[in-house]
């Protein structure tokens, strides 16, 4: 079962980190981004 994450984070710099971090587990998928929680909400 994969698990599907949306990062939400102000900083581009993190976000990158995190998804690099998350892609290397092969049950997890990034399936998208967001600049902050409110955006995230949309």
């Amino acid at each position: 079962m994969t698990i599907r994450v949306l990062l939400a984070d102000d900083h581009p710099a993190v976000r990158a980190g995190i998804r690099g971090e998350l892609e290397k587990a092969a049950d997890m998928e990034v399936v998208g981004e967001a600049g902050d929680g409110e955006k995230a909400l949309r």
